[in-house]
């Protein structure tokens, strides 16, 4: 090499450590805030449907506390167990790239957070998620009480993808059980072929409105608005296992985001929000001033006659601001679908599309190299206990059902090494469908009963 090829080469390579230094300094410049909560964990008293009880909240609260930021922003949330119970949080919906060990499910990324300890999670909000979401308790069905939503704000510098809302308002859909849920599914599961026990009531913002036993004005949420203003009105269904209606009287809901993500603006009068599910929607106030129900119910899609379901319907009030005469009972929303309303089920699905827009896009990849098929069945499990002969329902995919290990998942994946041992054979899993791999291919045959070690 020459000396002049020898200077061109260094002077490239301080070129590139410069833009290297330069971009690790964008990066910081453009980091997100840090923000930091506590939640406490522990028992307490609340009064629903005639009964009072007690159940695990965080800082004494049902919803539990609103974390609120910036897109690109971090979270430490320390949480501190001061119930008797055993517990982990999970950040529903947060993409938690590279950082799983915050992820929160107990058994598969950490180990409970035991009574009397604490643990310090990392949440990573990326700069691809935007919206409303939310937290709740990962362990047994604590989080029937234990959880809260999670709000992200567009970064700052930046706005919605829409005319920025006068106001927001936060409405958590929740389910509500007189006894302890826990204890409740410990009863049932000892029964051969018992479902999940179906919820009390149904709430919203904690409440169950003024339609159910013991209810009156104070029993119910109200949000009050201005007249000619629209809302962003963030929704979270955080039922335990329940698809919901929800619809506002006399007014039209437009749709412009889910789970953290924008979507294209379409108007409805009722939405249907899957539990676990967040759905951003604008509601302008134009209807005379007055107060105007708010309401949520179940969606059954299965025979009544068969198994039990809560056909109960939470209310809540939208109230207008200013001098009227209020109404002896507000108006209820003729829209709201029944509870066996398959159509409305069905119509209402199709209508969510991604925004993907320029500033918001929706990289989907289209060149499929791989096909993986995975059947997903109920099986019934003959075993012996205490000398009796019992059958029991388990779930499993491509016949294997989950065992709930000794320690966390993501731990043994990082400290052992997988071993498992099954043949290779075309089998169908009782398979139901239109297609199925072509017969050439080798498919993985599971027998019940397998035990894949990690």
């Amino acid at each position: 090499m020459t000396s002049e090829e020898m200077v061109g080469s260094k002077s490239f390579f301080l070129k590139v450590i410069v833009l290297a230094l330069l971009s690790r300094m964008l990066v910081f410049m453009v980091e997100g805030d840090t923000h930091y909560y506590d939640f406490v964990l522990k028992e307490t008293n609340f009064t629903r449907l005639c009964s009072t009880k007690s159940m695990m909240t965080v800082n004494d609260s049902f919803p539990g506390p609103v974390i609120r930021i910036h897109r690109g922003d971090k979270v430490y949330v320390n949480v501190h167990n001061e119930d008797d119970f055993g517990v982990t949080i999970h950040w529903h919906g947060v993409k938690q790239t590279r950082n799983s060990w915050s992820d929160g499910p107990d058994h598969i990324t950490q180990c409970k957070i035991e009574p009397g300890t604490n643990f310090t999670y990392e949440v990573i909000f990326g700069n691809d998620q935007e919206g409303t979401l939310w937290w709740h308790a990962h362990s047994d069905w604590t989080r029937a009480s234990v959880h809260g939503a999670i709000v992200v704000l567009p970064a700052e510098g930046t706005t919605y993808p829409y005319p920025e809302p006068d106001g927001e308002e936060l409405i958590i859909l929740g389910s509500w059980y007189v006894g302890d849920l826990n204890e409740m599914l410990e009863e049932d599961l000892s029964i051969p072929n018992v479902t999940t026990p179906s919820s009390d009531a149904y709430t919203i913002n904690g409440q169950l409105g003024d339609l159910v036993a013991c209810s009156g004005s104070e029993t119910i949420h109200r949000w009050s608005v201005d007249y000619g203003k629209t809302y962003l009105l963030r929704i979270v269904n955080a039922a335990v296992n329940s698809e919901l209606f929800f619809a506002i009287s006399q007014h039209n809901l437009s749709i412009v985001g889910t789970d953290g993500t924008y979507t294209k603006p379409t108007v409805t009068s009722y939405i249907m929000i899957d539990p676990g599910q967040t759905i951003d929607v604008l509601v302008t106030a134009n209807q005379s001033p007055s107060q105007y129900y708010m309401a949520a119910r179940q969606f059954v899609s299965y025979d009544p006659t068969v198994t039990d379901f809560d056909n109960m319907t939470a209310t809540a009030i939208l109230q207008y601001r200013g001098n009227y005469t209020p109404p002896d009972i507000p108006s209820f929303p003729t829209t709201l679908p029944s509870f066996h309303d398959l159509d409305s089920a069905l119509r209402f699905l199709p209508r969510l599309r991604s925004l993907a827009s320029p500033e918001h896009p929706v990289n989907v990849p289209i060149d499929i190299t791989t096909r993986m098929y995975i059947t997903i069945e109920m099986n019934v499990v003959n075993f012996t206990f205490e000398g009796s002969e019992i059958s029991h329902i388990a779930a499993s995919l491509n016949n294997i059902s989950f065992m709930d290990p000794g320690f966390d998942i993501l731990l043994a994946y990082y400290r052992y090494s997988f071993v498992h041992s099954f043949s290779l054979s075309l089998f169908c899993f009782h398979f139901v469908g239109s297609t199925w791999p072509d017969q050439k291919k080798q498919v993985a045959s599971f027998e019940i009963g397998i035990l894949l070690k990690v």
